[in-house]
C-alpha cells in the first residue's frame, strides 16, 4: 500500500518511449527484408505457382471474368503513354523552332494529341532550343576568344604591348 503512494520515478511519459525526433531504430530496416506475412504466402505457394498458373488460365478460358482479369492484366500490362503519331518538322537550328511549334499546335487542334502530349512535346522542342543556344554560345565565345588572341599577337605571332596615348578633354 506504502509504496502506491511514493511518486514515479522520472522518465519519459508512458505513450512516448523515444526522445521527440529520434527513431527507436534509427537505422530503420535492413534493405531486401521482407515482411512476415508475404514470407509466409510465398512458403504456402512454393512449388505450386504452375499449377496455379494452370488453374487461373482454365478458368478465364471457361469463362470466369475474374479470372480473364487477372490473366489479361498479366500478359497486357496497362499502358503508361501511347504512341504519337505526328510529324515534327527537323530542328536544325534556332529558325526552326516556330515551325516545330507551330506543327505541335495544328496537331493538339486537330485532335491528333491531347493537351498533355502537346505539353511534353512542346518541353522536348524547348530542350532543343536550350541545346541549340548553348551550343551557339559556345561557338561565338571561341570565335571571340580566338579572334582577341589574334590581335594580341603582333604580326611575328609575339604578343605585342604598345602603350596607348590618348587624351579625355
Amino acid at each position: 500500500m506504502a509504496d502506491q503512494l511514493l511518486p514515479k520515478p522520472p522518465g519519459l511519459p508512458r505513450g512516448r518511449p523515444f526522445e521527440k525526433g529520434r527513431s527507436g531504430n534509427p537505422g530503420g530496416r535492413r534493405a531486401g527484408s521482407r515482411n512476415k506475412a508475404t514470407l509466409a504466402a510465398a512458403a504456402l505457394l512454393e512449388g505450386e505457382a504452375e499449377a496455379l498458373t494452370r488453374r487461373a488460365v482454365e478458368l478465364a478460358l471457361g469463362g470466369d471474368p475474374t479470372a480473364m482479369l487477372l490473366c489479361v492484366e498479366r500478359i497486357l500490362p496497362p499502358c503508361r503513354e501511347r504512341t504519337v503519331n505526328f510529324s515534327l518538322p527537323a530542328i536544325e537550328s534556332a529558325a526552326d523552332i516556330a515551325a516545330a511549334m507551330k506543327a505541335v499546335t495544328a496537331a493538339l487542334a486537330g485532335g491528333a494529341i491531347t493537351p498533355g502530349e502537346a505539353e511534353r512535346i512542346a518541353a522536348v522542342v524547348d530542350t532543343f532550343v536550350r541545346a541549340i543556344e548553348t551550343s551557339d554560345f559556345e561557338r561565338r565565345l571561341k570565335l571571340a576568344e580566338d579572334s582577341l588572341a589574334r590581335n594580341a599577337l603582333g604580326p611575328a605571332g609575339v604578343a605585342s604591348i604598345q602603350p596607348r596615348v590618348g587624351f579625355n578633354f
